[in-house]
């Protein structure tokens, strides 16, 4: 196995001599937050601290797995993910009928482009080691449905799953029959990790966008911190061609009074952020201004991080992941979470650093850089744009000596599939081009044509049939003494990654 390289200093960005003045307007916060803040401790006492596993395996339970394949049937009968129509008015009139249980707790809203996953775990980890009970929604899963909501840390269980669906089922179907189109797939989904939150109950959700902003099915809720993760360019047909339209579709969950927690970003995206914000009279927290990274080293096993945060520093934080944009992520989801605790230029105080660091320390995130097998060393990534594809080569490149690399990539149809290509050329020395499983995946032979293009065609290798790739990758990986170090990255498509985890036999 090709082991991390440890601890070569390399720092993401070097430290000004003295910071931006941190937030020169805090927004009032809730009078209610003091409890909040305090967090229900009988509560986390009663449910201890979060269990299973980040991606967990079809239930033992024989009536249990196939109630829930029924649940999945019914759902998958919905609109998909991918088949929108821009509106907030059916997810509108499910909360009306729940009795607006999105209003029970206050949320942390993200958006982006690239890394609201990671961003969400990390906002979760660190809320859960501050004592707080979480919901976290985020999509699409890597493995199981029953990821995209979890409370306090871990996936529901399959039992919980399925009864949330029942419980809410017949008044998606009482919405359905008043919509001129049924709710689909993701706001029925989107209606259910509410209605989990509410019940469970959570001191805080923490909410991922599923595409754009303003016309997501999520934004139904009013979040006091709305999280801008890096905007480029992707789902261009729906969301805009230039990051300045994209940014103006996911500036829809900036709400009045609220804090906004800014990634870096394109320039013309940040200014159509900043122009939303005065208009709703938000708070902008930016980072690389009022937040960003003092150090980083690159670590065995990770990283270890110095973060400015907006109320100090927090030094020898050790991240379980690879990459600099997980250091920004970090970085980002602190800022979020002081944002949330009102942390800024009225509160000169800083979070438990220690609960910050066993925070951080517990991180996951699966299928993003993950390593799933050694000898070759096989790692799973879901980029799938260029943008994804570019944060992910860096980070393999830094945290990984491999001799050479072979990739294994599958991609949607609907992506700037040479973009991504590109963005990979210079790491892999082959690739094989395979497709997954889903209805939206790029035939096999269409995406080798562009990789032939682009790698040319010595370099290229199809295996339509995933199982197929991952041995012949692994067998290129092997098949040479002189490259004992090489790896293999699969990589194209949250699906793709998913089922090669399945395939790997990772749980």
């Amino acid at each position: 196995m090709s082991e991390p390289r440890p601890s070569d200093r390399h720092d993401a960005s070097d430290p000004d001599d003295t910071f931006a003045e941190i937030v020169d307007e805090e927004t009032q916060r809730d009078p209610d937050l003091a409890v909040i803040e305090a967090g229900s401790r009988t509560l986390r006492t009663q449910s201890g601290p979060p269990q299973g596993e980040a991606v967990p395996d079809r239930p033992a339970d024989p009536e249990t797995d196939r109630a829930l394949r029924e649940v999945e049937q019914e759902l998958a009968g919905r609109w998909g993910e991918t088949k929108l129509e821009p509106s907030v008015s059916r997810i509108a009139a499910l909360m009306d009928v729940l009795g607006e249980p999105q209003r029970a707790y206050p949320s942390i809203h993200i958006t982006g482009t690239n890394g609201k996953t990671s961003t969400a775990r990390m906002i979760e980890a660190l809320l859960n080691a501050l004592d707080l009970r979480t919901g976290r929604y985020t999509s699409p899963h890597v493995q199981s449905i029953t990821e995209r909501i979890s409370l306090d840390g871990a996936p529901i269980d399959a039992e919980r799953f399925i009864e949330t669906y029942n419980d809410v089922k017949p008044y998606v179907e009482m919405v359905d029959a008043q919509q001129p189109y049924r709710l689909s797939f993701f706001e029925v989904l989107t209606g259910m990790a509410y209605a989990a939150f509410a019940d469970a109950p959570v001191d805080v959700a923490v909410v991922e966008v599923g595409m754009g902003g303003t016309w997501d099915a999520t934004n139904v809720i009013d979040a006091s911190v709305a999280v801008v993760t890096p905007i480029s360019l992707d789902h261009t047909d729906r969301l805009g061609s230039t990051p300045a339209e994209i940014a103006g579709e996911k500036s829809g969950i900036v709400k009045q009074d609220a804090t906004v927690i800014l990634a870096q970003q394109p320039v013309d995206a940040a200014q159509v952020m900043l122009k939303k914000a005065v208009e709703v009279d938000a708070t902008v927290a930016r980072e690389g201004m009022e937040f960003g990274i003092v150090s980083r080293e690159i670590a065995v096993g990770g990283q270890l991080l110095t973060l400015r945060g907006l109320g100090g520093e927090y030094d020898n934080i050790f991240l379980p992941l690879y990459g600099a944009h997980q250091a920004h992520n970090a970085v980002v989801a602190l800022a979020a979470v002081e944002a949330f605790f009102g942390i800024g230029a009225e509160q000169a105080r800083s979070l438990d650093v220690e609960a910050v660091r066993k925070a951080f320390l517990s991180v996951l995130s699966p299928g993003r850089l993950e390593v799933v097998r050694s000898s070759p060393t096989v790692v799973l990534d879901a980029a799938h744009n260029p943008a994804g594809a570019l944060a992910a080569s860096e980070g393999i490149s830094e945290a990984f000596s491999f001799s050479r690399l072979i990739g294994v990539v599958g991609t949607s149809g609907d992506k700037d599939v040479r973009g991504l290509l590109e963005a990979f050329e210079p790491i892999f020395a082959e690739i094989v081009v395979t497709q997954n499983s889903s209805p939206r995946a790029m035939d096999a032979d269409e995406l080798a044509a562009v990789a032939v293009e682009v790698f040319g065609n010595e370099r290229v290798q199809v295996e339509p049939r995933l199982d197929d790739a991952l041995e012949a990758a692994i067998t290129l990986a092997e098949e040479e003494a002189e490259y004992a170090g090489a790896g293999v990255l699969v990589t194209g498509s949250v699906i793709t990654v998913g089922e090669a985890r399945l395939l790997l036999g990772r749980r």
